[in-house]
């Protein structure tokens, strides 16, 4: 789907929002439209893509996990070396253009793990603009370092005590600052999520994955990967890295959080476990009770700590074009010490989930087959995490690959 009018990925998506924000959905709107082919635009954005936050890529092989696992090769789409340690900054750079062009004089935005809250400031810094970020207090605290990088770019960090105190919370309280004050402020959205035109124009500004994968595999392998991995949360680096991809004979797999486990309560696994519903302006599929009570989440990862997920994964489940299967904590520790051990590549927690997949792929997979995983982030984020993660679970200290 290139660009739904209506906003709509068959029944999901759409805008299911107050009154007070239609006019700011519809000036947004407009103005994505107006500048999203703009011969200057795209030259500015590639600009800083390119100079700022270190585009293109490398499509990396990882000979020594591949061997490891004696399966397909594994190459690894390292958005970990993009300035900020994580793929964000390619919507960052975009909308903050954007708003810049709009006349805006306040960008406020939400963050999980911090990284998009990171990569606003950046990008706000960059460009000459301040930022405010909404962000969970629980999510303040296991990713405090964060917090102190977006304090050190000259944004205000508003942690968030209400609800569960994650990225539910944190989104929540920005849409409302955004209705009180919409004449002067920009929402930059992080996530594939949300409203239309949201979920549309953070797919976009992320396809320079996908659309890297494609071109760097064609000159490796002179043909598409046999399967193409990433990790969903609300689902910005899975979308731009599977929508360019969604025509190929890949197979596609989008990898959830499944926390202590699918049967349990304590997982964030949105398209395995949930039910269709409506969540910050959108119809989507949603982890939430028998009266519509959104339930809370669990992740050992800030980043896809969310009972929702972009509408365009939800309408790709249902067509069954792409495969979403998700990872328990144990699994995802595992993989990152896997990964870290034998390619001495640290990934982020996320990030971890797809390696979690991919470890499973490629032990089924021939020799002759290929992988791509997008490495959405990079793990100094979240070393004290493992470490507080191990102290507690001796017994998870992954012996077999030691």
């Amino acid at each position: 789907m290139k660009y739904p009018k209506d906003g709509k990925f068959g029944e999901f998506g759409g805008k299911y929002i107050p009154e007070t924000l239609v006019p700011a959905i519809e000036e947004l709107e407009e103005n994505y439209l107006k500048y999203k082919n703009e011969k200057n635009f795209k030259k500015e954005l590639d600009y800083y893509l390119k100079v700022y936050a270190g585009r293109p890529t490398p499509l990396y092989y990882a000979k020594n996990l591949s061997e490891k696992l004696g399966g397909a090769k594994i190459y690894l789409k390292r958005e970990d070396l993009l300035h900020g340690g994580a793929h964000k900054i390619n919507n960052t750079l975009g909308q903050a253009l954007l708003a810049k062009k709009m006349n805006k004089k306040r960008i406020i935005a939400e963050t999980g793990a911090g990284q998009h809250g990171v990569a606003t400031a950046m990008a706000c810094a960059a460009l000459g603009m301040k930022a405010e970020v909404y962000m969970g207090y629980k999510d303040t605290i296991r990713q405090k370092l964060n917090v102190f990088r977006m304090n050190m770019l000259g944004s205000k960090v508003h942690p968030v005590k209400s609800g569960s105190q994650t990225l539910k919370d944190a989104i929540n309280d920005a849409i409302r600052d955004w209705i009180t004050n919409v004449e002067t402020t920009y929402y930059l959205l992080g996530s594939a999520v949300g409203p239309h035109p949201y979920p549309v124009m953070v797919r976009d500004f992320q396809s320079v994955i996908g659309n890297e994968i494609k071109s760097q595999m064609k000159k490796i392998d002179n043909k598409m990967p046999d399967s193409v991995i990433a990790c969903v949360g609300g689902g910005s680096n899975a979308i731009g890295t599977f929508y360019p991809l969604v025509d190929s004979n890949s197979e596609i797999i989008g990898v959830e959080a499944a926390g202590h486990g699918l049967k349990t309560k304590m997982h964030s696994a949105t398209l395995s476990a949930g039910s269709k519903g409506v969540l910050h302006g959108m119809m989507t599929y949603l982890l939430q009770d028998k009266e519509g009570q959104i339930t809370e989440t669990h992740s050992i990862s800030a980043g896809l700590d969310y009972p929702g997920v972009g509408p365009e994964h939800s309408y790709y489940k249902d067509t069954k074009r792409i495969k979403y299967h998700a990872a328990t904590d144990v699994e995802v520790i595992d993989a990152f010490l896997m990964l870290t051990r034998t390619e001495g590549i640290i990934p982020a927690l996320e990030s971890a989930h797809a390696i979690a997949e991919a470890i499973k792929v490629a032990r089924k997979s021939k020799k002759s087959e290929s992988i791509v995983v997008t490495l959405s982030g990079r793990g100094d984020k979240d070393v004290e995490e493992v470490q507080n993660y191990l102290n507690k679970n001796t017994k998870n200290k992954v012996k077999k690959i030691q």
